[in-house]
């Protein structure tokens, strides 16, 4: 496998593409071009989080696919720690809406750039996100063909259209978020996300649409998958069943998977991206599975039905 790390800007450490790359030279590369995931880590659009980074990667790795991680600039700007969530957060406007979109496209034709030389199809490359990173997944999906990237980007739709949506306990709909009533913590994280995301404190409900993408589904959203849990108190589930009925209004392809159990953040919901037991489901854990077959009605391999030796041995 080849792992490596580039950056989107030349000043900037924080926003980066991390590839890794199916890279066999045996027998294996005879599978020609391979099908992609280009994941989008959750963190509220204060950070990117690294339990949906790498575990992540090597589960779509491990199914055959390869994987990209995007770190997308969010508001810490790669730093670790975390913000006072009562306190007043200062705007950093370079880091607001629609930058972080934007360079979901940016990773598409960086990927693409290097397409050939990876074995990368670029017909046939799904988004990936979690959380805040599956609001970018959906922002994007609902984006890719409009001029907020296309002339942004200077380049034809064609180039920047993802063949399918992955998005795990997304936040889909600000209207929702607003509305829904919240503890202490939880209003002081998404008043600030909101801060960091828009720069605005009080954004206008014309601005709460333009970020809502369960409000702007259309017939060119791609084909999509999503999960989430019962149980999830910080993004409850009603996103991911908004962002479904939506699909369903236009005619788009869908899969959705409600878990009864598990907190906000499961990731792949194993040990491989835990840091407490908390975080681990069994159940959770199922939609990596159920993602992979779904995946498979539209990017399985153009195998063969037998090798070359088995052919020559029946010959």
């Amino acid at each position: 496998m080849l792992v490596k790390e580039f950056k989107l800007y030349e000043n900037r450490e924080d926003v980066t593409l991390t590839a890794y790359v199916l890279a066999e030279k045996g027998e294996l590369h005879g599978q020609g071009m391979r099908p992609a995931v280009l994941i989008c880590p959750g963190g509220g659009y204060f950070n990117c989080s690294d339990r949906e980074a790498e575990p992540v990667a090597l589960a779509f790795a491990a199914m055959g696919y390869h994987a990209f991680v995007l770190r997308y600039s969010t508001y810490m700007e790669g730093a670790e720690g975390f913000i006072d969530l009562f306190s007043d957060i200062p705007v950093k406007a370079h880091l607001t809406h629609p930058t972080p979109v934007r360079e979901i496209g940016m990773a598409m034709l960086l990927i693409r750039s290097h397409a050939e030389d990876w074995m990368v199809d670029m017909e046939r490359v799904a988004v990936c996100g979690f959380s805040a990173g599956a609001h970018n997944t959906a922002m994007y999906g609902v984006y890719w063909d409009k001029p907020l990237l296309t002339e942004y980007l200077g380049v034809k739709k064609e180039e920047l259209r993802p063949a399918a949506l992955i998005l795990g306990y997304t936040l889909s709909d600000y209207i929702l978020l607003r509305d829904t009533k919240k503890n202490e913590l939880d209003d002081a994280f998404f008043r600030n996300s909101v801060k960091a995301f828009t720069g605005e404190t009080d954004p206008s409900e014309e601005k709460i649409i333009e970020i809502s993408p369960a409000r702007l589904v259309s017939e060119q959203t791609p084909p999509t998958f999503l999960w989430a849990t019962s149980e999830d108190a910080m993004v409850p589930v009603q996103h991911s069943l908004r962002m479904a009925h939506a699909l369903a209004d236009h005619h788009v392809p869908f899969e959705l998977h409600v878990f009864e159990k598990g907190d906000h953040g499961m990731s792949v919901a194993t040990q491989a991206s835990s840091v407490a037991k908390s975080q681990m489901n069994a159940d959770a854990a199922k939609w990596v599975g159920l993602a992979d077959e779904w995946l498979k009605k539209r990017f399985a391999l153009a195998l063969p039905e037998k090798t070359a030796f088995e052919e020559s041995m029946q010959n």
